[in-house]
């Protein structure tokens, strides 16, 4: 309770004594604290909460060796914007003798490579025109406006994905294995998919630490509630596995800022995902996309995806753009003014561009992205070259991804968009 305690004031405070302000109808100054937000406040309290469930559900014997502890705590790759690592999982490494395995070493670089790349090269590129065009919306075509959401979808994954393949690369550097945090969301079949595929480590953390402990989608119905002695079992499940969804969907996006929008882009994705749950959908695709089973259990990539398979891709990720509209709108009311203008007739006309040389750029990476994710999307990260076996092909791709990441590199500072959480 100390941990979500300090996490509320420093965080939720000022935006519950503002809206209460606002609802009695008086100044809220008077009752605003103006606390500086510390960096990465919400990864850590959710990694030191896990380690006290743990303990007291008795998964992990609680520790006694203040260094390590301390390092799981503050280990800095993933400090300040995950992986949200469990203590069953980091606190062992710390507590073990580590040699340095070259091998892994030089795979981590890789990844950090990749993930410099998806910063520098995708997101920020992405942000630019992003920014240009929600800093003046109203005066914003519907074509223009869904280009940027499209383009803050590519933004926003290319940002904390990146994040999070420095961080895990970093880690292998000294010996130390995070979970991974990203699995090509974007070429899910369905929101459930996307859902075990994007911010897996936070995602899992709520349905480890919430939703299972409210009964998940299989409540135990032996002892029925008195609001649900008309329901048979079967439908009271149902309704347990409803009221237990948009409970953790509505705490993600609330984990994300004291923000209404990030409650409407949480309450929106639970829409998206209930028929699923109700029909028993939600698990139907636990492989990746474009993949066949051999019967001696080997798995062999397809080149391109079945036409059924490509439209469900579009679709949920064009699902995904719509929610990413609501994430980035600075309120609900822009989120209705982006809405309604896209809506309009202007959504048929040309949008707004920068200049010809940042489009094929911007096109030119954004594809690159896709196509490598894509032919590496069973790989344990996506720039792994254990497919690659000839020297001189793995050192073109790496200086064509250093090429990339000069050539765009920008000398204005541009933080994680993560880091705000």
């Amino acid at each position: 309770m100390l941990n979500l305690g300090i996490l509320g004031v420093y965080k939720y405070y000022d935006f519950f004594a503002r809206e209460f302000a606002e609802l009695i109808g008086i100044e809220a100054d008077y009752l605003l604290l103006h606390l500086i937000l510390p960096v990465g406040i919400s990864f850590y309290t959710f990694q030191a909460l896990s380690y006290s469930i743990d303990v007291y559900r008795k998964q992990i014997a609680s520790t006694h060796d203040v260094v390590a502890f301390t390092a799981f705590l503050s280990f800095f790759p993933q400090l300040v914007a995950g992986p949200i690592e469990r203590a069953t999982n980091l606190l062992p490494q710390f507590k073990r003798k580590r040699t340095f395995d070259y091998t892994t070493a030089v795979d981590g670089m890789r990844q950090i490579l990749w993930g410099l790349f998806k910063k520098i090269v995708v997101a920020d590129n992405c942000a630019t025109y992003v920014d240009t065009v929600f800093a003046d919306i109203s005066n914003q075509s519907g074509s223009t406006l869904v280009l940027a959401a499209v383009l803050f979808t590519f933004q926003i994954y290319g940002d904390f994905s990146g994040y999070s393949d420095i961080a895990i690369g970093t880690a292998k550097l000294f010996g130390i294995k995070l979970m991974r945090n990203f699995n090509v969301p974007y070429f899910s079949r369905d929101i459930a998919e996307f859902w075990r595929r994007w911010h897996i480590s936070l995602t899992t953390w709520f349905r480890d630490y919430v939703y299972i402990p409210l009964g998940g989608s299989r409540p135990d119905t032996s002892r029925l509630s008195p609001i649900a002695f008309r329901l048979s079992p079967s439908a009271y499940t149902k309704c347990i596995a409803v009221r237990n969804t948009f409970i953790i969907f509505l705490l993600s996006g609330f984990w994300h800022g004291a923000n209404w929008t990030f409650v409407l882009w949480g309450a929106y994705h639970a829409l998206l995902f209930v028929p699923l749950l109700l029909k028993g959908k939600n698990r139907r695709y636990r492989d990746t996309v474009a993949t066949i089973t051999l019967p001696d259990g080997t798995i062999k990539t397809k080149w391109l995806p079945s036409l059924k398979e490509a439209g469900q891709m579009l679709l949920t990720f064009a699902l995904a753009v719509f929610g990413w509209i609501i994430f980035r709108a600075e309120n609900i009311g822009q989120v209705g003014d982006v809405i309604s203008t896209i809506c309009s007739d202007s959504l048929l006309s040309v949008p707004f561009l920068l200049n010809r040389i940042y489009y094929i750029t911007m096109t030119f990476s954004i594809v690159l992205m896709i196509l490598i994710e894509w032919f590496n999307r069973n790989k344990s990260h996506n720039l792994e070259m254990s497919n690659i076996s000839l020297k001189w092909q793995r050192v073109l791709i790496y200086a064509l991804l250093l090429g990339l990441i000069f050539f765009s590199a920008n000398v204005e500072e541009s933080q994680f968009i993560y880091f705000q959480f």
